[in-house]
């Protein structure tokens, strides 16, 4: 074959190739975790197929049941609905694992360009999907958050209790993230999945949601949130409530581990250099004291023996603030000191984990070229 000709027939490839691209609809994986959901699992997936079946112009899509573990039919009526369907798909744990481990079992195996996740109750609306892929796709965002509390959020038919907590909670974590999001601990989300399954998550439980965001923003990945509404429409029993509100407990002790990731300065350095500062305080009128009696103790000539007993009569008249001052300076230091550590710990397991994702980010490109 001459040049030229072998020239027009890679020219046209190339081009053909470009077109396939720009051709080829990005992909999307829908993860939708379930535990012990029979009542709702096969209504609530039905509404979930439905509504990927409106984007199927825009993305090619998959859904991905996760069953945590169900003692109740809620694997076997998602089986059967898969069986009908030709792009859902339900994996199965023997038992209850939590959520952390059902994200990272469906994050394993999902394939798509991007990654959405949802609560089989629908407690966040199925049209929240494509508002999600909406920002991710029109941003350089590697996660994009639906917030209900951000402005333009919305929160409907929430107990008042849960909702404070929630709130607080929230509130908490995002100025322990020095503000990034709103809504921290929330699990529908958008990623790009690429850089989802690039992460090292290890969370088990509710702590998996704030654990992705620390680690991305250890990767300064850029990060959004839109307005979204949070609608409990959805009754609960009173054995269910008494498990809710046992999680509630977990979840809260999950959220101050989870701000001491963010910023373990705010349980050290805050309250030990508060304490440093009432321990000048106290301890500077144990000097007043002390002064007040040297003055006093002219018949003492030595310096030693005047200072011995002004201290002593100083202690005496207010043991107290003695003590006080004593133990406040005592814990400000060893909480100082704790702080000092736990940021130096931090600054180290920033620079590892950056090493970590710069080599998995390595191996996987050589092996995708390997594999062309």
């Amino acid at each position: 074959m001459a040049a030229s000709e072998r020239a027009t027939v890679d020219n046209a490839g190339t081009s053909q190739s470009k077109v396939d691209a720009a051709v080829r609809k990005p992909s999307v994986s829908l993860v939708v975790p379930a535990y012990n959901e029979a009542a709702i699992v096969v209504k609530n997936l039905t509404k979930l197929y439905e509504y990927m079946k409106s984007l199927d112009n825009e993305y090619a899509w998959e859904i991905i049941v996760v069953n945590d573990g169900s003692s109740d039919e809620t694997g076997t009526l998602a089986e059967a609905f898969a069986g009908t369907r030709k792009n859902v798909q339900v994996v199965h744990h023997d038992s209850n694992l939590g959520l952390g481990q059902a994200f990272r079992t469906a994050f394993h195996d999902c394939k798509g360009d991007y990654v959405v996740t949802l609560d089989m109750d629908l407690s966040y609306s199925p049209d929240h999907i494509a508002k999600l892929l909406a920002a991710i796709t029109n941003s350089n965002a590697k996660i994009v958050v639906a917030s209900p509390y951000m402005a333009g959020g919305q929160i409907s038919n929430v107990p008042w209790l849960r909702r404070r907590l929630s709130m607080w909670a929230n509130r908490f974590l995002s100025f322990a993230s020095k503000g990034r999001l709103s809504t921290l601990t929330g699990m529908v989300r958008a990623y790009d999945g690429s850089f989802l399954r690039s992460l090292s998550l290890r969370a088990a439980g509710m702590d998996i949601n704030p654990e992705i965001v620390y680690k991305a923003t250890l990767l300064r990945a850029e990060l959004r949130e839109i307005p979204a509404h949070l609608d409990w429409h959805f009754a609960m029993s009173k054995a269910n409530r008494r498990k809710s509100n046992m999680k509630v407990c977990r979840h809260t002790l999950s959220v101050l581990l989870s701000g001491f990731l963010f910023r373990p300065v705010i349980f050290f350095l805050v309250p030990g250099f508060g304490l440093l500062l009432f321990a000048f305080y106290v301890n500077a009128w144990i000097l007043v004291h002390f002064f007040n009696h040297y003055q006093n103790l002219g018949q003492y000539t030595w310096f030693f023996s005047r200072a011995s007993v002004a201290v002593s009569a100083a202690y005496n008249e207010f043991p107290h603030t003695f003590i006080v001052g004593g133990l406040a300076s005592m814990l400000a230091i060893q909480l100082i000191s704790l702080g000092i550590l736990a940021l130096q710990s931090k600054s180290y397991f920033e620079e590892i984990y950056h090493l970590g994702a710069n080599l998995n980010k390595a191996m996987n490109e050589k092996k995708r070229e390997a594999d062309e």
